[in-house]
């Protein structure tokens, strides 16, 4: 059964008005709501989109080698996410520059260490035809023999220098037991003495001293602080590797001793500079590189240690060098 509740009229054209004044009252929102939007892109694109349009090209131009590093003064002094981003891309670029330049200086100073023993064994080669006598033959042939071996000690040290960072960079920190580490690297030097070598003395405590490191590059320090003392001890002599632990802020403590002429005062600090190979006169032509000692410390200080040279000095007079490393222990690291 149906029933009429109410009744509905509609009439059209109070509709198309309705909804005429409504599209004319919604009109001018539109334009502000489309000017607001082509204002904040023109906002976007002055100070967003452009800024990293700039990083981009800036380093495009490092990319292409036209430019050693990212510099854009505007907006590095910016507060927000893009002066972040400028700041931290003229920093990685300005690394890298100088990462480049210190490639650059190396390759040339190498450049330079390998033509001296090259030139010397070219020469001494020329004159070989020529000497008619024995004992200048085999003062040639000695010469020679000392190049080769400086050509050998300069090409292993170079190779070990260019891989150093790799090495560093891969090899996970982890307790290094000092005592033993030493132990083993002594050890090798006595079981390969020959006759006539300096000997390796070392000294220990009975408690174990640990640090956070990586015994590749470690052993390669020590290894290198007693080749170098050994090449400047006289026959005779001997080289003294101690372990203690002291009061210091770095309380690991590691010396080598050898008993040679000692380190001119003026060049305590520059033997650790690469290249560096002025020798006393009468010391062993051909042992040493120049870049061991450098070696040295770049491991140290990667691993939070300091390393310094001094001369041991008895009743007045210069009784040899020491070298002193200092490394932070195990749970004390800065």
């Amino acid at each position: 059964m149906s029933q009429v509740l109410g009744v509905l009229t509609l009439e059209a054209g109070s509709v198309d008005e309705i909804l005429a004044a409504q599209r004319r009252a919604l009109f001018p929102f539109a334009l502000v709501a489309l000017g607001v939007n082509l204002l904040a892109s023109l906002l976007l694109h002055l100070f967003v989109a452009r800024p990293i349009m700039r990083l981009s090209a800036a380093a495009d131009q490092v990319k292409l080698q036209r430019a050693r590093a990212i510099s854009l003064p505007d907006l590095e002094d910016r507060k927000d996410e893009i002066g972040d981003l400028a700041r931290s891309l003229e920093s990685m670029t300005d690394t890298l520059s100088t990462r480049m330049d210190a490639i650059e200086r190396f390759a040339a100073d190498v450049s330079h260490e390998i033509k001296n023993p090259l030139t010397s064994i070219r020469s001494a080669l020329e004159t070989l035809p020529l000497v008619k006598t024995d004992a200048h033959r085999e003062k040639l042939t000695a010469l020679l023999q000392q190049d080769v071996r400086r050509l050998d000690r300069l090409i292993t040290d170079i190779s070990n220098a260019s891989r150093l960072d790799a090495e560093l960079s891969r090899d996970r920190p982890r307790p290094i037991t000092l005592n033993q580490l030493l132990t083993d690297i002594v050890g090798v030097y006595d079981t390969t003495a020959k006759p006539g070598d300096i000997p390796v003395l070392f000294q220990a405590p009975e408690t174990p001293l640990r640090v956070m490191g990586r015994d590749g590059p470690l052993g390669q320090v020590f290894r290198n602080l007693i080749d170098n003392a050994r090449s400047f001890s006289p026959a005779g002599g001997a080289v003294r590797v101690s372990l203690e632990e002291t009061a210091d802020d770095l309380p690991v403590r590691v010396r080598v001793e050898d008993q040679g002429p000692g380190i001119p005062p003026e060049n305590l600090e520059t033997v650790f500079e690469r290249f560096y190979t002025s020798r006393p006169q009468g010391a062993k032509f051909g042992s040493n590189s120049g870049l061991g000692l450098s070696i040295v410390r770049q491991i140290v200080e990667a691993h939070g240690g300091r390393v310094h040279a001094e001369n041991r000095v008895e009743d007045g007079r210069v009784v040899g060098a020491r070298f002193e490393i200092l490394f932070p222990a195990v749970g004390r690291r800065a």
